[in-house]
């Protein structure tokens, strides 16, 4: 609930536990055991920024967010937590909502293009090794040079190949091209194709400015991404996650800190995202987290456990709230221990005690206040939603989708000349060129020479070699004649 450019999130007989808007691009961190109701506290946050007129992007795991479009049910427990916090001015509504699918079956289809991915997060993706990195990031560099888009997959496999024919060629100004490495590259990307990757990359790319927008009613757009799917691939959810935060990043201009977010954008199973993650994957997260600040944008890691997160990234949150965890090994406690020691200490809580302690709907809170220093720790009673809690039924969803405003604008794929169109050309353009020069084919290119359609070079045909040497024998005949004719007019012997 929203109420004075703040959103009520918790409520005790004794605290408000407010989240200020003008704080809420510090980022934030929501976590808790499976079943103590992270989902419930994603959406009471998610209305909360869309009342505010701010924008949101969600990604829904089990199909229960969905439930935001449309409007709450005048349950029993909901009633029951409303009264018992008090909230005069709570009631049940939907909120204008748009859903979003990378296979395109529960949502608008969400495209990006190979190019737009990077050598990066691809090799992420396909899960290279650093040799097999090296040889990708010397595929982009050669589509780069010579102009060659790469739009799908289609397009990046054609380059690949196309490298590794011209490696020895390569090999002085790229670098060396492994054929081993070609090999592998060229078999991750057919089982990205049979994840169902292939839906994901192609034209028209989204465009960001579709995700920040704003109702008629002046409320911002809950965004939601249909994952029950793609979380059968955790690899490719969570490189397309973080291609969407780096699409932010490099897109939104610099607005610095306002009184409230463009756009928040909650990361749900974070865990994914750091799991096995490279150096070099790790950082490009952290100076996302530390930079997309000051575009105007909120990002809310929710998972299981708080150590789930690196310390780096961690760091950089400082909105929390921390459902039940439980401890029944000594790994768990651990998290226990340090979940407790991650808030601002509250001398009338044992927090490490209170956060097993925590009943579903309970949590503890801590949002940052004044100038951005975190609020002692809370325990408190979250919000209900006012939305409907729980899925909607597949013909609300279609109708949602049907009337949304960005309808048609994805669902039909474009095609261009990219890649692999450009170097079957170019292959075709070659090949009739060798023909041609060759007076027809093979033996023409033999007897009659040609342009040698592999390496530019021309070569002399057998016929023109013979013409040639024909050509010498009687210049030397001729030479051989006139200068007897002339010893002779001398009156000279030979």
């Amino acid at each position: 609930m929203l109420q004075d450019d703040k959103i009520l999130v918790g409520r005790t007989a004794e605290v408000d536990a407010f989240l200020e808007l003008r704080l809420a691009n510090r980022h934030g961190l929501v976590t808790g055991a499976t079943g103590t109701g992270k989902t419930v506290t994603l959406q009471t946050l998610a209305e909360g920024f869309s009342d505010a007129g701010v924008a949101v992007f969600a990604s829904d795991i089990k199909g229960d967010l969905s439930g935001i479009a449309a409007v709450g049910e005048p349950k029993a427990f909901v009633q029951k937590r409303v009264e018992e916090l008090g909230l005069t001015d709570w009631a049940n509504k939907a909120y204008p909502t748009v859903f979003w699918d990378v296979f395109g079956e529960k949502g608008h289809p969400v495209r990006a293009t190979v190019n737009d991915m990077g050598s990066l997060l691809l090799g992420r993706m396909l899960e290279l090794n650093e040799v097999q990195e090296g040889v990708l990031s010397i595929a982009f560099r050669v589509a780069a040079d010579e102009k060659m888009p790469l739009d799908d997959l289609n397009d990046l496999r054609a380059v690949v190949n196309n490298i590794a024919e011209r490696g020895k060629e390569l090999t002085t100004k790229y670098g060396n091209v492994a054929t081993a490495s070609v090999g592998a590259i060229q078999r991750r990307i057919l089982v990205l194709e049979e994840q169902g990757a292939g839906h994901f990359f192609g034209l028209p790319i989204l465009d960001i400015k579709d995700l920040v927008r704003t109702a008629p009613d002046g409320r911002g757009i809950v965004n939601i991404l249909s994952a029950e799917k793609l979380m059968e691939k955790p690899r490719l959810y969570a490189v397309f996650l973080l291609w969407l935060l780096s699409r932010l990043w490099q897109t939104l201009p610099e607005v610095g800190d306002q009184p409230k977010p463009k756009l928040v954008f909650f990361f749900d199973e974070a865990h994914l995202l750091f799991t096995d993650a490279p150096k070099a994957l790790l950082e490009r997260i952290e100076q996302i987290a530390r930079l997309v600040r000051s575009k105007g944008v909120g990002i809310y890691f929710v998972t299981q456990n708080p150590m789930d997160v690196p310390s780096t990234v961690s760091a950089q949150l400082g909105n929390r709230v921390q459902h039940a965890l439980r401890a029944f090994t000594p790994q768990e406690q651990k998290a226990v221990d340090t979940a407790a020691r991650t808030f601002r200490q509250n001398p009338d809580l044992d927090t490490a005690e209170v956060i097993k302690e925590l009943k579903v709907g309970e949590a503890l809170v801590s949002f940052l206040e004044n100038k951005g220093e975190p609020a002692i720790v809370q325990r408190v009673l979250i919000c209900p939603p006012q939305g409907r809690i729980g899925p909607l039924s597949d013909e609300e969803r279609r109708g949602c989708i049907e009337y949304s405003p960005v309808f048609g604008k994805y669902e039909d794929r474009e095609e261009r000349e990219s890649a692999r169109e450009m170097l079957e050309k170019k292959q075709a353009t070659e090949t009739q060129e060798a023909d041609a020069g060759g007076g027809g084919g093979f033996w023409g290119t033999i007897f009659a020479g040609g342009k040698n359609a592999r390496t530019g070079r021309y070569n002399q045909g057998i016929g023109e070699m013979i013409a040639k040497d024909m050509q010498r024998t009687a210049s030397r005949t001729a030479a051989t004649m006139i200068k007897n004719i002339i010893l002779k007019s001398l009156g000279l012997k030979r």
